[in-house]
C-alpha cells in the first residue's frame, strides 16, 4: 500500500461524497455540501474564506480526506471541518497524517488555536483538549505538531 496525499480537486468530490454518506445523509447531500464548501459558497458558522481539503489516495482511489478553514468560532483561528477514512484503511496512520497536513496549512496561515466539533481518543492522542461538551481544541497547533514531528 502506497498512500499519496494531495490537495483535493473538483474531480474528487464524488468520491468524498460517497465516503461521507457512509456515515450520514445521502451522496447528493454531500456532493452539494462539499462542492459548496470547496467553492466558498457554503460557510460553516463564523468561517472565513481561506480553506483547504486534502485527500489520501491509494492507487487513485480516495481512502480518506480532511477539510479545514480559518474561523472566528469560539475565539479559534481555525477549524477542522471534516475528517474521514474508510473503515478498511483505519488504524494505519492515515487520519493522523491528514491532520498533520491540515496543521501545517493552519501554521502557514498563522492560525494557532484550532477547534474541532467532536471528541474522543483520536483527538486526545493528537493533543486536543475538551473545550466544551461537543468541541475540542488545540491551543497551539504548532507546538503540538512540532513536539510530535512523527505525527
Amino acid at each position: 500500500m502506497s498512500i499519496e496525499y494531495r490537495e483535493v480537486t473538483t474531480h474528487d468530490i464524488p468520491q468524498l461524497a460517497k465516503i461521507r454518506m457512509a456515515e450520514w445523509e445521502s451522496e447528493l447531500y454531500w456532493m452539494s455540501r462539499i462542492s459548496g464548501y470547496l467553492n466558498r459558497e457554503l460557510h460553516p458558522q463564523l468561517a472565513l474564506m481561506p480553506r483547504v481539503l486534502y485527500v489520501a489516495a491509494d492507487n487513485n482511489i480516495i481512502v480518506g480526506f480532511v477539510a479545514g478553514h480559518l474561523t472566528q468560532r469560539f475565539g479559534c483561528d481555525g477549524e477542522l471541518e471534516w475528517i474521514n477514512v474508510i473503515p478498511s484503511y483505519r488504524r494505519q496512520g492515515i487520519a493522523r497524517k491528514l491532520v498533520k497536513l491540515l496543521a501545517d496549512w493552519f501554521i502557514q496561515n498563522k492560525a494557532k488555536t484550532i477547534c474541532v466539533d467532536g471528541s474522543g481518543p483520536f483527538y486526545e492522542k493528537l493533543g486536543a483538549t475538551q473545550l466544551n461538551k461537543h468541541w475540542m481544541i488545540w491551543n497551539d497547533i504548532e507546538q503540538v505538531f512540532s513536539a510530535n514531528a512523527d505525527t
